[in-house]
C-alpha cells in the first residue's frame, strides 16, 4: 500500500511551487506588516520587550538608512555579532533592503575564530554588542579592511570612541528609505559561515530567495497541521535555523517568542506560559519534565525531531498530543526533505522523509552516478535558491558541485516510495549540540601546541549532546604525556577554539592505525574499544576514566 504521505508532499509541492513569493526580504517584511499591522511580531522573554508587525518594518526602514548614510551600500559585508535580542533581526532586515550582506559571527568565538571570520568573509563594517568589544580588541592582526578604522565599528549596548551608535542609527533614521539599487531575490543576503563538508569554516552564499523560500515553506508545512501561531526560538541568530523560524513565524502571522538562548531548565516554563506550538524540540527535553497532568498545561501542535529513538518519538506525539515529524536540511541547502504529517507510522520510523518543494535529491555513487534505489550512497540536492557555493573557495566548490547537485557529505538509502533515510557521514564531522565541528579544525589547533606531533579528533557518543570531541594525542619523539597533561591542552585550546569545539575526552597513543598511503584509519581507533570514553581523561570530571 502506497504511503498517504506520498499523495499529500505531490499536492504540497505542487502548490508550494505554484506560488508567488516576494522578490526580497524588505519585501517579504512589509508584506507581512500590511497583512498583521499592529499584531505582536516578536516577544523577547528576557526582559518581555514586544515589536509589532508596523513596528519592525519601519524600523528596518530607518535603520537601513541610518546604514547607507554611515557608508554601506550595496554589496558591503558587514559582520554581525550580537545575541538574541531585537539588534540582530533588525539589522539583517536593513542590511537586507539596501543589498548588502549580513556576515553572523559566533558570538562564543576566540580572537583567533573571529580574526579568521572577518578577515575571510572581507567584512567592511561590523555590528557588535558591546559585551563582545574584548573579543575584538584581542586580535593580534586585524584585517586589511578594519584596520585602523574605528568607524567601521558600530556598537549596541554601549559606546566606543569614533564608532557608530546603533540605538542612535535606529532613532534618527528616515523612515521612508527606498534603496538607491534594486534588490532582487538573486542578490546575495547572507556570508553563513558553517563547517560545511570538510576542514575549516566556510561562509556559504545565500541569496534573498534562499531565506524566502525556507520560511515560506516551512510556514507552509507547519500551518498545514492547524493554527500554529506561536514559534519558540531559543538557538542563537547567528545560526540559520534561528533566521528562518523568524521568518516562518512572520508568514504565518504570527509571533515569534525569542529566548536568549538554549535552556533545558526553563524549556518547560517557556512552552506552557508563553502558549508554543511549535518549536525544534531536543530530544533530553522529555527527561526534563516527568510525564504528568502538567503535560496538558502544553500547547504544543507540531515540533521538528532530529534523529530520535523509536520510543522517544512515540511518547512526545502521545503525552502531548502532537505532531514531530523529522526532516533534513543543511546550511547549504535550507530544506531537503520532510516527513509529511499524514505519515503516522512513518514518523515512528528512522526516516527523513521525501524532497521538499523545490528539492530534488538523487542517491549517487563516488562518480556522481545515479544508484537504484535501496542502494547506499551519497545524498546530492538540486533546486531553486540552495547556496551559490562558498565565498572565495574554488577548491570546495569544485569538490562540492556536480553540474546542479549539491553533494551534502551524508550517505543516504532511498526505498521503493522515495522515502530517504540517512545512515551515516562522508564527511569528518563531529556534531554536538547541534553543532557541527570539522575535525580537521579541532586538529590544526591541538597539533599547533609544543610537543604535540599528531592528533586526531573523533566524535564519542553522548545520549544529551549527540556527540562529545575526543581528542588522541600523538606526543613528539621525547616527550612524555606527562610533559604536556590535559591541563596544559585545555589551555593551549581556550585561545583557538571556541568552548564547545574544545574535546572533552583526551587520550595518549604511542602510534596511530594507518593507511597504505600513511593517513590515519580514524575507524580502527573507534573500533578499538566499545566505550571511547574508556582510559581517557574527563574535562567534566577532571579525572582519568578507568580503561
Amino acid at each position: 500500500m502506497t504511503s498517504p504521505g506520498v499523495a499529500e508532499m505531490a499536492r504540497m509541492r505542487a502548490e508550494a511551487e505554484a506560488a508567488e513569493y516576494p522578490e526580497s526580504i524588505g519585501d517579504f517584511v512589509d508584506r507581512a506588516a500590511s497583512l498583521h499591522g499592529e499584531r505582536v511580531l516578536a516577544r523577547y522573554l528576557d526582559g518581555g520587550l514586544e515589536l509589532s508587525y508596523r513596528q519592525f518594518a519601519e524600523a528596518t526602514k530607518r535603520l537601513a538608512s541610518s546604514f547607507l548614510n554611515y557608508g554601506i551600500r550595496k554589496g558591503t559585508h558587514v559582520a554581525v555579532m550580537l545575541p538574541n535580542v531585537p539588534a540582530f533581526a533588525l539589522t539583517w532586515v536593513a542590511l537586507g533592503r539596501i543589498g548588502a550582506v549580513m556576515v553572523p559571527v559566533n558570538t562564543g568565538y576566540t580572537q583567533e575564530e573571529l580574526t579568521f571570520v572577518l578577515g575571510d568573509s572581507d567584512a567592511q563594517f561590523v555590528v557588535i554588542d558591546a559585551a563582545f568589544l574584548e573579543t575584538l580588541d584581542r586580535m593580534e592582526q586585524v584585517p586589511p579592511l578594519l584596520r585602523d578604522r574605528p568607524a567601521a565599528l558600530i556598537v549596541h549596548g554601549g559606546s566606543r570612541e569614533g564608532a557608530g551608535d546603533f540605538l542612535a542609527m535606529l532613532d534618527h533614521g528616515a523612515p521612508d528609505f527606498v534603496a538607491p539599487s534594486p534588490v532582487g531575490r538573486n542578490d546575495l543576503l547572507n556570508l553563513q559561515y558553517t563547517s560545511g563538508t570538510t576542514g575549516f569554516p566556510k561562509g556559504c552564499m545565500l541569496p534573498h530567495d534562499y531565506w524566502i523560500l525556507i520560511g515560506s515553506n516551512a510556514a507552509r508545512w507547519r500551518g498545514a497541521t492547524g493554527d500554529v501561531k506561536n514559534v519558540l526560538i531559543w538557538a542563537p541568530f547567528f545560526y540559520m535555523d534561528p533566521q528562518w523560524q523568524f521568518l516562518m513565524a512572520m508568514a504565518l502571522g504570527g509571533t515569534a517568542k525569542i529566548a536568549p538562548r538554549m535552556s533545558l531548565s526553563k524549556f518547560y516554563g517557556y512552552l506552557k506560559d508563553e502558549e508554543i506550538h511549535y518549536c525544534i524540540f531536543p530530544e533530553p527535553g522529555l527527561e526534563a519534565w516527568t510525564e504528568g497532568p502538567m503535560d496538558r498545561d502544553v500547547h504544543l501542535k507540531y515540533v521538528s525531531i532530529f534523529g530520535w529513538r523509536a520510543e522517544a518519538r512515540e511518547e512526545v506525539q502521545r503525552r502531548f498530543g502532537l505532531l514531530a515529524r523529522e526532516s533534513f536540511g543543511m546550511t547549504e541547502i535550507g530544506g531537503g526533505t520532510l516527513v509529511p504529517s499524514s505519515d503516522k507510522e512513518r514518523a515512528l520510523q528512522v526516516t527523513t522523509g521525501l524532497p521538499a518543494a523545490f528539492r530534488e535529491c538523487m542517491i549517487a555513487d563516488e562518480d556522481g552516478n545515479e544508484l537504484p534505489r535501496g542502494t547506499v550512497g551519497e545524498l546530492c540536492v538540486a533546486g531553486r535558491g540552495i547556496l551559490w557555493g562558498y565565498y572565495k573557495r574554488p577548491e570546495a566548490n569544485a569538490a562540492s558541485f556536480r553540474g546542479k547537485w549539491f553533494r551534502t557529505g551524508d550517505l543516504f538509502v532511498q526505498d521503493e516510495e522515495g522515502y530517504l533515510r540517512i545512515v551515516g557521514r562522508i564527511k569528518d564531522m563531529i556534531r554536538r549540540s547541534g553543532e557541527n565541528i570539522a575535525a580537521q579544525e579541532v586538529e590544526a589547533a591541538l597539533r599547533a601546541m609544543d610537543g604535540v606531533w599528531e592528533v586526531a579528533a573523533v566524535g564519542v557518543p553522548d545520549p544529551r549532546r549527540g556527540q562529545e570531541v575526543k581528542a588522541y594525542i600523538l606526543p613528539e619523539e621525547g616527550v612524555r604525556p606527562e610533559d604536556i597533561p590535559p591541563e596544559a591542552i585545555l589551555a593551549h585550546c581556550e585561545s583557538r577554539l571556541a568552548k564547545f569545539k574544545q574535546p572533552r575526552f583526551i587520550e595518549y597513543v604511542s602510534e596511530f592505525p594507518r593507511t597504505p598511503s600513511n593517513k590515519i584509519r580514524k575507524p580502527d581507533l573507534v573500533a578499538a574499544k566499545p566505550d571511547l570514553r574508556a582510559g581517557s581523561w574527563d574535562r567534566e570530571s577532571g579525572t582519568w576514566l578507568p580503561g
